[in-house]
């Protein structure tokens, strides 16, 4: 069994996310997704939706096999609780796979790490990101 590993905060899911994970599962066979805590995200403004919820909510989506919030001091924790044999990163991550690829192998930790594609599509008629998302509300709402 190939088992891959998604992470992210899927804070206000969109169909990026879906897409995102619809092409982490299709590396493997169980897709496996560690949800960042609230207070690990720093690269980015902290998420709208409670950690428990968005856990939920990617728990739900068809390609996930399993989802789980990350650990609060250790990014390894679940990585070594998981073992995958693959670790997929978004698209527009921040992260470099050459970075994670090397901290994998720090930590004894062998499994490819490979970036997702972006998902094809018009700009001015999907909201593929978070941001982008609440930008809009706000237009509307504010």
């Amino acid at each position: 069994m190939r088992r891959v590993v998604a992470q992210g905060t899927f804070d206000l899911l969109h169909p990026g996310h879906l897409h995102y994970l619809d092409d982490a599962k299709s590396r493997g066979d169980r897709l496996d997704v560690i949800v960042a805590r609230s207070e690990n995200v720093t690269h980015k403004p902290k998420p709208v939706v409670p950690d428990r919820q968005r856990r939920e909510m990617v728990a739900a989506l068809n390609p996930v096999d399993g989802a789980r919030l990350g650990h609060t001091e250790d990014f390894f924790v679940p990585i070594r609780e998981i073992g995958p044999d693959v670790i997929v990163l978004g698209h527009d991550q921040h992260h470099d796979e050459g970075t994670v690829a090397g901290l994998l192998a720090e930590e004894g930790i062998d499994c490819d790490v490979v970036r997702a594609s972006a998902r094809d599509a018009d700009p001015d008629a999907e909201l593929l990101s978070t941001g982008r998302i609440i930008d809009r509300v706000c237009e509307h709402r504010c």
